[in-house]
């Protein structure tokens, strides 16, 4: 039953994030992309859809994993009461941004959008400082020495050879 709980606020928290960022995304497509101008090729739908059906496979892992081996959430004010370095994450420390970051660039090229393939590069620099500036110390405050080791084995973005 606790664990249903969880997973049903994990849920509640992850379609809230999905719809903030479609929002944004589809409203700076009708405002902006008719001032780029660029076209796209026909193919870019498809590969869209694919980096899409990607990123959200790697990002319902991810939320899959903080409710069964974590015991929490992606909310920051509902996070795994566990350090969680199963699944994708014993590949790179944040596949979730990486998921999100996949489907973001896929909406974008399934809209052909500029404007939303745009927005994706600045919004992974903005996660990227919040990873760095906020997540690391509260997850080396929460966890101790058990997250320094899984820091050590573990690469922020890019998996390991």
């Amino acid at each position: 039953m606790k664990t249903l709980f969880i997973a049903l606020r994990a849920v509640l928290f992850s379609t809230g994030f999905i719809f903030l960022w479609g929002w944004v995304a589809l409203n700076l497509h009708r405002r902006y992309d008719t001032t780029f101008g660029l076209a796209f090729s026909g193919w870019t739908p498809a590969l869209g859809i694919v980096l899409m059906a990607a990123g959200g496979t790697l990002a319902f892992a991810c939320v899959a994993m903080f409710v069964t081996r974590g015991e929490g959430t992606p909310a920051p004010m509902d996070p795994p009461r566990r350090l969680v370095a199963a699944g994708p994450y014993q590949f790179v420390r944040n596949p979730m941004y990486i998921g999100g970051f996949l489907a973001l660039a896929g909406f974008g090229l399934y809209e052909q959008s500029p404007a939303i393939l745009f927005f994706a590069l600045p919004w992974l620099l903005l996660v990227h400082l919040f990873v760095i500036f906020y997540e690391e110390p509260h997850l080396r405050t929460t966890f101790g020495s058990p997250y320094d080791a899984y820091c050590c084995s573990v690469r922020r973005w890019l998996p390991r050879r």
